[in-house]
């Protein structure tokens, strides 16, 4: 399955890569090499997986890539969590990643369970 990008996970993915670049432009410039980066990394991750993932073999290579990009959802949603309690991010810009962040969740577990 080499056609990622008519996957909706993989466009919602990227959507929110866009809107996480955005909204860490803001946070404070120290931060840059610190929890910006890794916020990104985590971003970046997610879609790139679902994409390489779709690119191998079969069905279990593919679930084992969608593996690793659920698994970068959640150090994300961590980092985004941190970011919140720090007051980098407000609760309005929070609450629209969390939810865009926690649909690309469950539709990677549903993507899954449908290759079984």
């Amino acid at each position: 399955m080499n056609k990622f990008k008519e996957l909706k996970v993989w466009q919602k993915a990227i959507q929110l890569v866009t809107k996480i670049y955005s909204r860490t432009s803001n946070f404070p410039k120290e931060e840059m090499y610190g929890i910006v980066s890794q916020i990104r990394r985590c971003a970046v991750s997610i879609p790139s997986n679902i994409a390489e993932g779709a690119g191998r073999g079969g069905k279990k290579e593919f679930s084992h890539f969608l593996d690793i990009a659920r698994g970068s959802s959640f150090e994300l949603e961590t980092q985004l969590i941190i970011s919140k309690e720090l007051g980098f991010l407000n609760q309005f810009n929070f609450d629209n990643l969390y939810s865009e962040l926690d649909e690309i969740q469950k539709m990677i577990t549903g993507l899954q369970k449908s290759m079984i």
